[in-house]
């Protein structure tokens, strides 16, 4: 198969952000990058576009720094208790998932990717559980939900 080296003009997921050169195959690159406006061929007369979209790019990446740690403390002054039904001894029905605690996270008015949450291990037992909010690579949070049964004995 035969490869060609492209200059993107976008970020793409599972590729690189703007002003990477990426190795890809011919067919990617002619049918879906370059129509797309993705991306360009690459060549030397490129080396000032790809200075423009490197810095570009600085200033995206420092934006979206602001924006995930300016999120990140309204995200640490909100306690999350969540109430679930039970059964008898206080066995839940199912478990706790990232939709519900992003439904928590909706109703403070707080909006994120439910991509963001990391669990260690499922939610299936009342108490407080750890999980992660992984808002961007340099901002990760470590936080807990308490979990309360809707219907007490």
């Amino acid at each position: 198969m035969a490869q060609v080296k492209v200059l993107l003009l976008k970020p793409l997921k599972h590729h690189g952000d703007e002003g990477s050169i990426i190795s890809v195959k011919a067919g990617y690159a002619r049918n879906r990058l370059i129509p797309g406006g993705f991306a360009k061929l690459a060549s030397g007369a490129n080396e000032k576009q790809v200075q423009a979209l490197c810095r570009i790019r600085a200033l995206r990446e420092a934006k979206e720094l602001e924006a995930a740690k300016a999120l990140a403390e309204k995200i640490q002054a909100t306690q999350l208790t969540i109430a679930v039904k039970t059964g008898e001894q206080g066995k839940l029905f199912g478990s706790v998932c990232a939709s519900d605690l992003m439904k928590r996270y909706e109703a403070e008015g707080i909006v994120f990717d439910k991509d963001c949450l990391r669990f260690g291990q499922p939610i299936k037992q009342l108490g407080k559980h750890a999980f992660q909010v992984r808002l961007h690579k340099d901002v990760v949070l470590d936080l807990s939900v308490e979990v309360v049964s809707e219907n007490p004995l």
